[in-house]
């Protein structure tokens, strides 16, 4: 019977091995001067996470370095040291790696998944040499010669130069990245043309970024080069949304009152349909005030009516959001209430 007993162990390990510890399917560098260097992070089962820097050394950052088409290692940092810093929500999603330096990937590598007492300060870093030396991560962005900072011809900075941005190289993810980058709302308008009155003159930025549209700015974004040959006619315009503000009126301090957003240089109030004790923590999380009270919006009507557009309404919030502008909802001015309907938020003091 021991046989038989240790062969079925062996199976069952065999299998519980290929349902739960599938390798990762990705991997990339972030924050780093380019995309061959930065905080290696995996992505694991649709998750992107972190790598635990015990037992790190080159022959590990030489498997990264191969995977992602870089050049030989140059060092193995730390990655705590790029900017922004992982999400607290951001996982370390693996302990260890144990590479001999010769695989083609990571996940050919032994990783071990039982993550135990690591913290984000303890991020795996990784720099390889660029093979895209003579491209660049932009060091700043701009929409210049629209109406404001939110609206106009994309312009990239490398060296205290700026350049324009082929709009072959442009999609709706790089455009959400920018318009947060630059602190401005939503993307609209994502990769349309100049016209001649506002073509750029100068050189053309021939990089080609991508991105998954959650990144914090570019320097976060994945470069390679654009094939393309592409003249000032090609040149992008893109546009945002303006910056998102919101504020609680009538109320004895900033944490309490009726809910008012600003839209297209105008404030206006938010109908209670669907609204609910989430969304009170994610305009409470925003204001920087503390938790919510009364989470009965719709008995809650305190401060009296508003006046004016009523721009928000079915508006769903997971409560992780850290702007409200990050809800779904209905298109802006599009509702079917009346200022009876407005909503009304109560947050404790200032949160500390």
């Amino acid at each position: 019977m021991a046989p038989l007993f240790n062969l079925m162990l062996a199976i069952l390990s065999i299998f519980v091995g290929s349902c739960f510890s599938e390798s990762p399917t990705k991997v990339q560098l972030v924050g780093g001067a380019h995309r061959c260097e930065g905080r290696v992070e995996v992505e694991h089962n649709g998750q992107w996470g972190t790598v635990c820097d015990d037992g790190w050394d080159r022959r590990d950052v030489a498997v990264v370095c191969r995977e992602l088409n870089c050049g030989a290692v140059i060092q193995t940092p730390r990655g705590a040291s790029y900017q922004p810093p992982a999400s607290e929500e951001q996982r370390v999603l693996i302990q260890g790696v144990g590479c001999n330096g010769t695989e083609d990937t990571l996940a050919q590598c032994e990783l071990n998944y039982d993550v135990f007492d690591c913290s984000h300060e303890e991020d795996a870093g990784a720099q390889c040499e660029n093979p895209d030396s003579d491209l660049f991560i932009p060091e700043a962005v701009r929409l210049v010669d629209g109406p404001g900072h939110c609206q106009g011809r994309v312009e990239v900075l490398h060296q205290s130069q700026w350049s324009t941005v082929c709009k072959a190289g442009w999609n709706l993810q790089v455009s959400k990245v920018v318009c947060r980058q630059l602190g401005c709302g939503r993307a609209l308008l994502t990769h349309g043309s100049c016209n001649k009155s506002t073509q750029g003159k100068g050189p053309i930025w021939m990089g080609k970024m991508s991105c998954s549209g959650q990144e914090a700015n570019l320097r976060s974004c994945l470069l390679s080069r654009l094939e393309n040959n592409c003249t000032h006619g090609e040149d992008t315009w893109m546009e945002c949304e303006d910056p998102f503000e919101l504020k609680l009126v009538g109320g004895d301090t900033p944490c309490s009152g009726r809910l008012e957003v600003l839209h297209k240089g105008s404030w206006g109030s938010v109908c209670d349909d669907n609204w609910g004790e989430k969304e009170d923590q994610v305009v409470c999380k925003q204001l920087g005030c503390g938790k919510s009270l009364l989470p009965s919006p719709k008995t809650r009507k305190i401060y009296g009516p508003g006046a004016g557009r009523i721009w928000l309404d079915d508006v769903n919030c997971s409560g992780k959001e850290q702007s409200l502008e990050f809800c779904r909802h209905r298109l802006w001015g599009y509702h079917d209430c009346t200022h009876k309907e407005d909503v009304e938020v109560i947050c404790t003091d200032f949160d500390v």
